[in-house]
């Protein structure tokens, strides 16, 4: 068995501080999560991130700097995840976009509520993701090398 890590991505878009979430079922259960998914084949990572946050929100977004690299294995299925964060800004909204099978609806949260409802995050990487942006965490999106 050949074993490769899942590389996700993931969007931090805060404005008048609250932070741009999606609320989605997982195996059966509510959870918060920042716009974020799986990087596909032959896919820049900056365009993942554009594309995860149009298919879950609804929003376009434009990546600016990327806040951190993360790399977490679950517990329960011993699943190993490589996630690229990104943060930046809204261009607009599309109107009654068809989001993502599972995402129930995109929110904006601050800090305080995702802390207090830390129970319902998806995974711990998503106020850590938070926790660096708000500490000041930024690094040139061309730390991130495409090669052909």
């Amino acid at each position: 068995m050949i074993w490769k890590p899942h590389v996700t991505v993931a969007a931090i878009a805060h404005y008048h501080d609250r932070f741009l979430m999606v609320q989605e079922r997982v195996s059966g259960q509510l959870v918060l999560n920042q716009p974020a998914g799986h990087l596909e084949e032959h896919e820049r990572l900056t365009d993942a991130v554009v594309r995860e946050t149009l298919e879950e929100t609804g929003w376009h977004f434009e990546p600016e700097v990327v806040t951190g690299i993360y790399h977490w294995r679950e517990p329960l299925s011993q699943r190993t995840y490589l996630r690229v964060c990104f943060a930046g800004h809204l261009l607009d909204n599309v109107p009654d976009a068809e989001l993502d099978t599972g995402i129930v609806q995109a929110l904006w949260l601050s800090h305080p509520e995702l802390v207090r409802r830390s129970g319902q995050l998806r995974s711990p990487m998503v106020l850590r993701c938070i926790d660096d942006y708000l500490a000041g965490a930024r690094y040139p999106l061309r730390l991130l090398s495409e090669l052909a």
